[in-house]
């Protein structure tokens, strides 16, 4: 008796459904039969690689991109600068001694190696830089690590340390002149200067951004805040450390000239001011190739370091 009202009560609503159409009566008896008919009635899907533009494809967001791809677009970057700026140099609105072309560059610097013992303006400049770093890598690694580890450090640290960032490291050089002389120490203050607040802010973000569950996770096993400190949130942000400190060099790179152009008698700087009393602009222009070339090779040395140290990053 159950069986046969449970059927009649289905048989009814499928009736009621069909006649008011919220159902078609072949859907409600034979849904695969629709889907089938659904189905078949749609064009075969295209591949969207054949309906877009190949050069688009390029353009996908965060999209990676092969490696040799990424190697011939690098070599084209550079083949297209130099290119132009022969071209821009050979112009006859142009003057040649006002800017020479990348031939005439490279023949002065050849010269400048040979001839004028630049190699040991090199020497000393690049000496300045690892000096300068050095220092301000450790004055701001310490503070840094404190600063994104305990609120309470940061607190008081941060008003301190903020406006700092934003004043010209240019500016200190009359104060610096007058209370370390015209010698090294003050092109090496001022580079510190150049960086070392960048570097504290930056070591700190690094700092914040590991990961709250390992704190939590080794506290739980009952390590000490010291041992939290030094064996699960430095280790944890030292890849973080090292990228930043790669970045930052470059802006060390860029304060070198300011640093070298006051009373200096050797240093890459100090071979660019003496260029310019002579109008030698392929001298100066040579001096900002080096400059430019030290710094990619002191990028790359940090680059190797990173992938040798992380490999796990990589």
């Amino acid at each position: 008796m159950h069986l046969q009202i449970v059927f009649l009560t289905g048989t009814t609503l499928a009736t009621l459904l069909t006649r008011s159409r919220l159902v078609p009566d072949r859907d409600f008896l034979h849904p695969m039969t629709s889907v089938t008919t659904c189905d078949s009635a749609l064009p075969a899907p295209v591949p969207v690689a054949k309906r877009e533009n190949r050069f688009a494809l390029l353009f996908e967001f965060k999209k990676a991109v092969d490696r040799r791809l990424a190697i011939v677009l690098g070599i084209a970057a550079w083949v297209l600068f130099i290119g132009g700026w022969h071209l821009l140099a050979a112009a006859d609105f142009t003057p040649e001694a006002l800017l020479p072309g990348p031939v005439a560059v490279v023949e002065a610097l050849w010269r400048l190696l040979v001839d004028n013992g630049f190699g040991l303006d090199i020497a000393q400049s690049v000496k300045r830089i690892i000096i300068s770093f050095t220092i301000a890598v450790a004055i701001a690694l310490p503070l840094g690590v404190l600063m994104g580890a305990f609120p309470v450090v940061e607190s008081f640290l941060n008003p301190l340390v903020s406006p700092f960032r934003y004043l010209p490291a240019p500016s200190f050089v009359p104060l610096l002149l007058m209370w370390l002389g015209t010698g090294d120490g003050q092109k090496i203050a001022l580079l510190v200067l150049g960086v070392v607040w960048f570097l504290v802010t930056l070591f700190m973000d690094n700092t914040k951004a590991v990961r709250e569950e390992l704190v939590e996770c080794s506290r739980t096993l009952g390590a000490t805040r010291g041992n939290v400190l030094t064996s699960v949130i430095f280790p944890a942000a030292l890849p973080s450390y090292l990228d930043t400190a790669r970045q930052m060099l470059a802006v060390s790179w860029t304060y070198l000239v300011i640093a070298e152009i006051v009373a200096a008698t050797d240093g890459i700087g100090a071979m660019m001011m003496r260029a310019k009393r002579f109008v030698r602009v392929d001298d100066i222009l040579a001096g900002i190739l080096v400059i430019g070339l030290l710094g990619l090779a002191f990028d790359l040395l940090f680059r190797l370091v990173h992938r040798l140290c992380f490999r796990h990053l990589h």
